[in-house]
């Protein structure tokens, strides 16, 4: 089925692995994020590491993993000279994450010659910047990228000569990620990021074919993607087929939303409006700021403004443009997406993070005047859906939270400050996930679906108090000072009498258990079999051991 002729058409610069090349470190690397593997090197992917496995499941897989937590600040930074090179064709760049981005074709494509010329001198645009050495201050300690966009695996620095045989090299790390662009073009933003995953150029009208052999699941929607796959509808193509009107008796709006990304069309009709409302806000330095840093305080102030004027016109928006100008003449602007409600604080964060990967590209390096403004601008405007008020009149959120939370993050960082969300699992590590302040979060497997072999005892006076990040190991020991096994069967070989705890023996009182759990045993990359123990020492302490492939663990403890 052809494409809408209204559907634009997008190109899209999609950098695998971007959370990895952000972070420093050796090959196998893997970046975390809520309990779980965000994003791995190649070393890693090939020992069996894949997005959303557990730690331990990943550990366990590749034994010599080396795990950092996500960094959105170096993201951006490290992004920005990609962004910037994309610039240079069209000043309408829109920065759906670090590591993605997308302009529009229908003028620059025009200017140089059509979508094929664009997307090549886009590519080698892309090409160069991510083989420029990174800003120090922005990635310390980073090492240098390739710069021949044929030969990823080709330093840049001249090639030593050849040791003499009495004298063998050192062995160099393997560099954890090797930075790449991909680039699509298709019709409509979704369609674009899949054709830059795959790395291919979409002719116009031909969308929905290119789209027809994915899996429904690649529309975003899993509860729909599940439903489909029940009724025998497992591709986009065999989705798309339906007529439009079925669709939306049967699905409803979110069903039509996914029926027409999957026909290759806007997520919804374009609806001619009357010129959209002014509601940027902006802040004059009279004189100028040489410095960027009073600018972030100023952010914040302009934020909860632009917030409060969006509630006020009953709108939201979907991206805010982030402006600067310098008293001589120079400007820069980044367009950032929001997903759902627009949060103050979040904008405040994400301009601190643009003003930041300014100063790391070295925009306004040679920029010796100072900054005169600083704007920030909604696009993308669209109703307000409405909010659930409190009861007794106090706000949605409190006002005196939001700003705590902001100070602290502004000293923490964005990650300094978590809170605990439930997820699914069995153990009591595995139930509870710490989120960064203000980020949504969507457990993969829900909380309160059903949980065979899980620890029982949700309430406050039966959960522990104390939960370790990752499980320490421990010995157990029966009467005779052998070590505790069990078997396949739940059997346990004695009765356990001693806890072993980093060289410190500590006496059994009491103990019940165990409690098996058998994982995954369908998949062998992911199966596991394990079993819970909870043991009282002297002294009434209580404590929850783990035992799993002969080895024994301490998972959490009572009070």
């Amino acid at each position: 089925m052809p494409g809408d002729d209204r559907t634009p058409r997008v190109l899209v610069v999609w950098c695998p692995d971007w959370p990895v090349v952000a972070v420093t470190g050796d090959d196998p690397v893997a970046v975390t994020e809520g309990g779980r593997i965000l994003a791995c090197s190649a070393g890693a992917r090939a020992a069996g590491v894949r997005q959303g496995q557990r730690l331990k499941l990943a550990q366990r897989l590749c034994p010599e993993l080396e795990l950092r937590d996500r960094d959105p600040e170096a993201e951006t930074r490290r992004f920005e000279p990609v962004v910037a090179a994309v610039e240079a064709f069209t000043p309408r760049v829109e920065v759906i994450r670090p590591g993605l981005c997308a302009i529009p074709v229908k003028g620059p494509g025009r200017y140089f010659g059509g979508e094929e010329a664009l997307a090549t001198l886009v590519g080698t645009a892309v090409a160069d910047a991510l083989g420029r050495p990174p800003v120090p201050d922005a990635v310390p300690g980073a090492v240098t990228v390739p710069g021949e966009p044929g030969e990823p695996g080709e330093p840049t620095e001249p090639r030593p000569t050849e040791p003499r045989p009495t004298e063998p090299p050192e062995p160099q790390p393997t560099r954890a990620a090797v930075p790449s662009a991909l680039i699509g073009v298709a019709d409509g933003l979704f369609a674009a990021v899949l054709a830059a995953r795959a790395g291919v150029l979409v002719p116009a009208g031909r969308t929905a074919e290119f789209l027809a052999p994915y899996p429904v699941g690649a529309l975003g929607d899993e509860a729909l993607a599940e439903l489909l796959d029940r009724l025998g509808l497992p591709t986009v193509g065999a989705f798309a087929a339906l007529p439009p009107e079925a669709v939306a008796d049967r699905f409803g709006p979110a069903g039509t939303v996914a029926h027409r990304l999957a026909r290759g069309l806007q997520p919804r009709p374009l609806v001619p409006r009357d010129e959209e409302p002014d509601l940027a806000v902006e802040q004059r330095f009279d004189p100028p700021e040489p410095s960027a840093e009073p600018l972030v305080f100023v952010a914040r102030t302009l934020a909860e403004q632009l917030h409060q004027r969006l509630a006020g016109a009953g709108l939201t928006c979907r991206r805010v443009a982030v402006e600067v100008a310098c008293a001589d003449g120079r400007t820069a602007s980044r367009l950032w997406r929001h997903e759902g409600r627009l949060s103050a604080t979040a904008l405040a964060e994400r301009v601190r993070w643009q003003l930041q990967a300014w100063q790391g590209a070295g925009t306004f390096a040679d920029s010796r005047e100072g900054f005169t403004l600083l704007r920030l601008a909604p696009d993308g405007l669209s109703p307000d859906q409405g909010r659930q008020l409190a009861l007794w009149g106090q706000a949605v959120a409190d006002d005196r939270v939001e700003r705590a939370v902001a100070r602290v993050q502004s000293v923490l960082g964005h990650a300094g400050l978590r809170r605990i969300k439930p997820a699914g699992g069995r153990g009591p590590g595995e139930q509870q996930v710490r989120v960064p302040w203000g980020e949504p979060y969507e457990a993969a497997a829900t909380a309160d679906a059903p949980w065979p072999g899980r620890l029982a005892g949700r309430s406050a006076d039966l959960w522990p108090a104390v939960v370790l990040r990752e499980p320490a190991p421990v010995r157990v020991l029966d009467e005779a000072g052998r070590p505790v096994t069990v078997d396949g069967r739940a059997g346990v070989s004695a009765r356990p009498a001693l806890v072993v705890f980093r060289g410190r023996e500590e006496r059994v009182a009491g103990w019940t258990g165990p409690w098996p759990a058998v994982e995954y045993w369908w998949d062998q990359s992911q199966a596991r079999r394990r079993a819970r123990f909870q043991v009282v020492v002297d002294g009434g302490r209580a404590l929850l051991l783990t035992v799993e492939g002969g080895g024994w663990y301490l998972e959490a403890g009572y009070d």
